[in-house]
């Protein structure tokens, strides 16, 4: 499923080649044809995330909420700019701490195709889908047909101009009034792109802090904090060293603070590099090698059976509620 970094990265992707726009809709697939002849010809007017779940406006005061789920992506194909602030990060991809390591000037693209700038790149004219979910596919290829054709199942195909965005797969997809939004949201929790941080960490430390629930399930709560999902859930707990099944109300608070505080930096670094990079203090060689694989980009994550990088314990893979939780049992006891 995507991660919060993912959905801000794609509102963002809506906001550069959308807003401001008229659009064409469809539902190729037939399952929303009524929402789309409702949208189609307006002009998109606004493009946000809050955790998992982005919201597109559009004039006559209407909003599309989309979901992706476990399997929903979204494909983009044509003119596709990149938002600069997300350009800014070349160089500087990465850093969890940010503190000075001399890294490349240079971009890495993923071997297993996870976002990164190439894959995003500066404006230019694309000619297959770019994927914009937790794996980006495809290279340009000359002559393919403008608007290009259909493939697969597609939910929902936005059409500019010069640009194409097709919905495969979502968990939700629906129109929403401005006040139908707004109620979806407050059932949110924070989300530290989203709310004032202060402000954000106040709400995550009183909902955590009262809770008998296990901390682990309580980080995948969309209601208690938004956009965390397997991967990150694991690296934070490996990172604040903190059991998983601890209950959120026996977690100390300063830890509790803390990480909502690491959320917030992996969640800009993951909005940046398109990468979800939890590793610390890389080398440049390390880097290169991180920003090419996953398998170097986590401490725990996906490591079952393998030693902890640091204290050489086998990391466990369990399940809780139908999801898989790695942690190492000596660092996080």
């Amino acid at each position: 499923m995507p991660e919060g970094h993912s959905v801000h990265r794609i509102a963002r992707q809506f906001d550069r080649n959308f807003v401001g726009r008229l659009v064409g809709a469809s539902s190729p697939q037939g399952r929303f044809t009524e929402g789309a002849a409702v949208l189609d010809g307006r002009e998109a007017t606004a493009a946000k995330a809050v955790g998992k779940q982005m919201f597109l406006g559009f004039d006559g005061d209407l909003w599309l909420r989309v979901h992706l789920g476990l399997y929903g992506a979204w494909d983009f194909a044509g003119e596709i700019q990149v938002d600069p602030t997300i350009a800014s990060a070349n160089g500087r991809m990465g850093q969890t701490n940010q503190r000075g390591t001399d890294l490349p000037d240079e971009t890495v693209m993923d071997a297993a195709g996870e976002n990164s700038l190439t894959s995003i790149g500066a404006p230019r004219r694309a000619r297959v889908h770019v994927r914009m979910s937790e794996q980006t596919t495809g290279l340009p290829e000359e002559g393919e047909q403008w608007p290009p054709p259909v493939v697969g199942q597609v939910r929902l195909r936005l059409l500019t101009e010069s640009t194409c965005a097709d919905l495969r797969g979502p968990t939700a997809c629906q129109l929403q009034t401005p006040e139908e939004m707004l109620a979806t949201i407050a059932k949110l929790g924070p989300d530290p792109l989203v709310d004032d941080p202060a402000a954000g960490e106040e709400r995550f430390v009183a909902v955590v802090r009262r809770k008998p629930t296990s901390i682990g399930l309580l980080l995948m709560d969309q209601n208690v904090v938004s956009g965390i999902g397997n991967v990150y859930r694991a690296e934070l707990l490996f990172r604040a060293r903190l059991n998983p099944h601890a209950p959120g109300r026996e977690v100390p608070e300063e830890l509790v603070r803390e990480l909502w505080r690491d959320w917030t930096r992996l969640l800009a670094i993951g909005v940046e590099t398109g990468q979800m990079m939890t590793m610390d203090d890389l080398s440049p060689q390390e880097w290169r090698a991180a920003m090419a694989s996953r398998d170097d980009r986590h401490w725990v994550y996906h490591r079952a059976g393998l030693p902890c990088r640091v204290c050489g314990t086998h990391v466990v893979v369990e399940e809780m509620a139908s999801r898989k939780l790695y942690w190492c049992p000596s660092c996080q006891a």
